[in-house]
């Protein structure tokens, strides 16, 4: 996506790269006779070519033509509160919408994450005897990022892309960056075979020896694991790493199911929640509208009830048709043997067998075969939203046709971030340079193979410069060097929209039809993403001309 993003806005880099190639050996289109996107600098008659001024001068050309384009593209910044679209939908055909609670109707602070870090680190020390000194590593949140890969045995963390491949300088063991040497001797080269990748929901499990981390809560189980790997090997211990990752494991979910978690949230919501009443904004749009609402969470009861409360209002209940709490997902999408239960108001779980769901009650458990015949909710008339794309999204569109909405909130920030001069000039250039390397390498002589090392290590060290706009560490959540990361080839495949927030809806009428851009194909024209977005790409600027718009309306009828 980051990569992409030139190209998307407009003619793109690449664009430019072509017209600066076309033009030969850059004087062709002042009538020099040289043409051609490989023949050097004319030379006189007996003479070789000069190709090491040849070269530079199509590199400063090259330049001057990138310059050139980088005002153009800041006038088509992208829009951060936009949705995106992998598979063309329409909200006309949308009756039913459906919810996950964390991460998607409520956000956290920061303060939650160094909770969640500093709860499962004293876990370790007290119930699994880890030494006391490991308390003096804090939460970092700049460290990880979502998507990533854990080798339980190997005790190592990384970023792959969408063809199995590590990006080599992202391979981290404890807090520092293992030697690309030391990765391609490890795992014969940089590619990772599909028997060692985690099974379909990201787990290690069944020989399988790698961990996706897809869960936003699981950044500080990242951040932990990294920490306590750190001190063992600064203090040469030996140690067993798949031991340690099933503790880390262990101790972040038993926050969560002791309630250490809960707790502390419901005794300070203010602290932890942001409130944001768009949320309540986007649920009353919907119910205006006469659309059916339900909530699937795995999160309890009460601890739901008061955020609710606290961001919605306490009469939260009256907009969903129906509500199930600690739903266990995935496997509430999978077994047929749970039914469900209803819980009275003081949450007693009631013995009752359930007929219908009913507006207004609590039911927990139960399974969604069940909850499919209960309430007919079936196919591509349901449009469901959470932050997990597997846990929430990845069964709800490949084994029951449901439309999916996937929640990212970094995808907010990392627009800003694209939609900054400094990037937009570093990755227009980027792609311009990877153009020239790839049309002036059929220069095989020496000098000119010195003109092109050079180029390759400008290029090296700017894909550096750009990974570190996102995260020092780790780059951007959806792009490696150049592929798509593996977090975002599965988004793509299970999620049919995806956004920042669901504050988004709001800048969308309910009937508005989401079409996916049409990228080019690597063996078709790159036309289509040459022309001018204007009807394609979520632009910042279309967004506020909207604004303007309403108010002046507003405005006006005041």
């Amino acid at each position: 996506m980051a990569a992409a993003v030139v190209v998307a806005r407009g003619a793109g880099a690449r664009a430019a790269t072509a017209a600066t190639l076309r033009g030969g050996c850059g004087t062709a289109a002042r009538g020099r006779p040289c043409v051609g996107p490989a023949r050097p600098l004319c030379a006189a008659p007996g003479t070789a070519p000069d190709m090491k001024r040849y070269l530079w001068e199509r590199y400063r050309e090259a330049k001057r033509s990138t310059e050139e384009l980088v005002p153009s593209i800041m006038s088509n910044l992208l829009n951060p509160d936009a949705i995106f679209s992998n598979n063309e939908m329409s909200l006309s055909d949308i009756e039913i919408y459906g919810f996950d609670y964390d991460y998607t109707l409520v956000f956290y602070s920061k303060h939650l994450h160094t909770l969640i870090f500093n709860a499962a680190r004293d876990l370790l020390i007290n119930e699994h005897r880890y030494p006391a000194e490991i308390r003096k590593y804090e939460y970092d949140p700049n460290f990880a990022i979502r998507g990533l890969h854990y080798d339980v045995q190997r005790a190592v963390l990384m970023k792959i892309d969408a063809f199995h491949y590590i990006q080599l300088g992202t391979v981290y063991r404890g807090l520092s960056v293992v030697p690309d040497e030391e990765v391609i001797e490890m795992y014969e080269g940089s590619h990772v075979p599909l028997e060692q990748m985690s099974d379909f929901y990201g787990k290690s499990s069944h020989g399988n020896t790698m961990k996706q981390f897809m869960d936003i809560f699981s950044l500080p189980e990242m951040t932990l694991l990294s920490c306590v790997n750190e001190y063992f090997l600064k203090n040469n211990i030996d140690y067993e790493p798949v031991h340690l990752y099933k503790d880390v494991k262990d101790s972040i979910r038993d926050v969560h199911i002791k309630g250490i978690m809960y707790r502390a949230i419901e005794a300070d919501i203010e602290k932890y929640i942001c409130y944001a009443e768009q949320t309540r904004a986007v649920l009353a749009k919907l119910a205006d509208h006469g659309k059916k609402m339900f909530l699937i969470t795995n999160s309890p009861s009460s601890f739901v009830d008061k955020g609710m409360s606290y961001i919605v209002g306490k009469d939260w209940r009256d907009l969903f048709d129906v509500v199930i709490v600690q739903a266990e997902k995935p496997n509430f999408f999978n077994d047929k043997r749970r039914p469900f239960r209803k819980m009275n108001e003081k949450g007693v779980l009631l013995w009752d067998k359930i007929h219908k769901l009913q507006k207004g009650q609590i039911y927990k458990q139960g399974n969604l075969y069940e909850f499919l015949k209960l309430t007919g909710w079936r196919g591509s008339r349901v449009l469901y939203f959470g932050d997990h794309i597997y846990s929430d999204l990845a069964d709800l569109t490949l084994k029951h046709g449901w439309r999916t909405g996937a929640i990212i909130p970094e995808l907010r920030s990392e627009l800003k971030i694209m939609n900054t001069e400094q990037y937009i000039q570093t990755m227009t250039w980027l792609q311009t340079l990877t153009g020239l390397l790839e049309q002036m390498q059929v220069h095989r002589d020496a000098e000119s193979q010195l003109v092109l090392q050079e180029w390759k290590k400008e290029r090296k060290e700017m894909r550096e410069m750009t990974k570190s706009f996102f995260n020092a560490q780790f780059g951007s959540l959806f792009r490696t060097d150049q592929n798509p990361t593996y977090f975002l080839r599965r988004l793509s495949r299970f999620a049919d929209i995806y956004m920042a927030s669901l504050s988004c809806l709001l800048n969308y009428d309910v009937s508005h039809t989401f079409y996916p851009r049409r990228t080019p194909l690597q063996h078709e024209l790159p036309a289509w993403s040459e022309r001018p977005p204007t009807f394609r790409t979520p632009l910042l600027q279309e967004a506020q001309a909207k604004c303007f718009h309403h108010q002046g309306v507003l405005e006006a009828d005041t």
